[in-house]
């Protein structure tokens, strides 16, 4: 057990984590990595690395670079390649779905997977699409979880199916999470329509809470596909398969320079020579930052149609957030409405007894003056019945002095 637990501290202290491998073969399996054996494996800056880290806050990103595409989207947490799908920490319960939803999408053979191996080993990004593209069958049509392509018979490249499952993940999650506060909200917000308390009052608050959070979480995902949809060159240099293709094609090395420790600027310069292109060309570069001289133009048409379909479908999901939003401030709006009924009711009823206490107070001071130790010919009347005359004749005074009262708050708008 020492020995085990220091190998984990020599592990984390080296950068080394586990990461869960999905290829389109059909197989995944459990690989410890470090960081810079992922910069090499993937071309990737450390700062991409640093994004992916669960324990560090990043805003949600779809980043695409020259031999990867970086998702950062809520849960998921991945970097996509031409031939297969690295997520961090695939031991983690929030994670396992994740791994389990991309090898059932990426997964086109009928054998079961194998078992979950620990391996160091890299993998040829091209021998390995090789093999993976002998495995697919180039005639199927879309549906399903098989990833196919936008097109009745044409398939999508591994990384868009890949992406694909990665937003439909994200999507899903967040639509689950707001279908579930929208089957706690509305209850008690009609709870509390109908009765107003502390309880009542507290659920409320906690849900408008929760409807705070997921709404932000929900809007940075619509908010990043939106920006990726108006970026052409972001799409474009998502196309792995097709840069690949190109750059065999072209007798460029399979390996992309595998052996080169990749540069923190490769991501500037590469973007520095996009800006220099004619007119914004979405003509991408690939290797040590190659310009737009290269001549590599993939369609974007697929990846945009693709893009939008999560566009919608998170729009909706944040759609349907706002509907409950405007549900609760309804409810809010009501509830302050009732309550100034209430304080309303509480004022009418503070006048009628100020007027009754006024007009009692000058009953009493009638009666305190007949009561003075004086001689006044009313004490040296011998009539009888004058105590009882005198003292129905203040009281009716006294009422009709309040009904007087009353009926003019009533006539001047003060009371209802």
């Amino acid at each position: 057990m020492a020995s085990s637990s220091a190998s984990t501290r020599r592990r984390h202290a080296a950068g080394v984590g586990e990461w869960a491998a999905v290829s389109g073969a059909g197989a995944w399996r459990v690989e410890a990595a470090g960081k810079h054996q992922l910069m090499r494996r993937t071309g990737l800056p450390a700062r991409d690395i640093r994004a992916l880290d669960p324990a560090l806050s990043y805003p949600s990103s779809i980043m695409g670079r020259d031999r990867a595409v970086v998702v950062n989207l809520e849960r998921v947490r991945a970097v996509i390649t031409a031939t297969e799908v690295l997520v961090p920490g695939p031991r983690d319960p929030a994670v396992e779905p994740l791994v389990l939803e991309l090898h059932a999408r990426l997964s086109t053979a009928a054998s079961p997977s194998p078992p979950p191996q620990v391996s160091l080993s890299l993998f040829d990004p091209l021998e390995l699409m090789k093999e993976e593209g002998a495995a697919l069958s180039p005639g199927v049509g879309r549906g399903g979880k098989d990833g196919q392509g936008l097109g009745r018979d044409k398939v999508l490249p591994f990384e868009f199916r890949a992406l694909e499952g990665c937003l439909e993940f994200a999507c899903k999650s967040l639509e689950q999470e707001t279908c579930t506060l929208e089957e706690e909200a509305y209850p008690a917000l009609d709870e509390l329509s109908s009765k107003v308390s502390t309880l009542n009052l507290e659920r409320v608050r906690q849900i408008k809470s929760r409807l705070v959070a997921i709404s932000g979480r929900v809007q940075k995902v619509r908010d990043e596909l939106e920006h990726l949809l108006d970026d052409e060159v972001d799409m474009a240099a998502m196309h792995l398969s097709e840069k690949l293709a190109y750059q065999s094609a072209d007798g460029y090395s399979s390996r992309f320079g595998v052996d080169n420790e990749p540069s923190e600027l490769d991501d500037a310069r590469y973007r520095k020579l996009i800006a220099k292109g004619e007119g914004g060309s979405s003509e991408v570069g690939y290797g040590n930052g190659t310009s737009a001289a290269t001549g590599f133009t993939p369609k974007i048409d697929e990846l945009e149609i693709l893009l939008e379909s999560y566009f919608v479908q998170i729009d909706g999901t944040l759609n349907k957030l706002s509907t409950l939003r405007e549900y609760v401030d309804d409810t809010e709006d009501y509830i302050n409405i009732m309550l100034d009924d209430k304080q309303n009711q509480l004022l009418q009823m503070g006048i009628m007894l100020s007027t009754g206490t006024l007009v009692v107070s000058c009953g009493i001071a009638a009666t305190g003056v007949f009561g003075m130790n004086i001689t006044i010919p009313l004490y040296t009347s011998a009539t009888d019945g004058v105590f009882w005359q005198v003292t129905g004749g203040i009281a009716g005074a006294t009422a009709a002095v309040y009904l007087v009262a009353l009926l003019c708050y009533r006539r001047s708008g003060i009371l209802q």
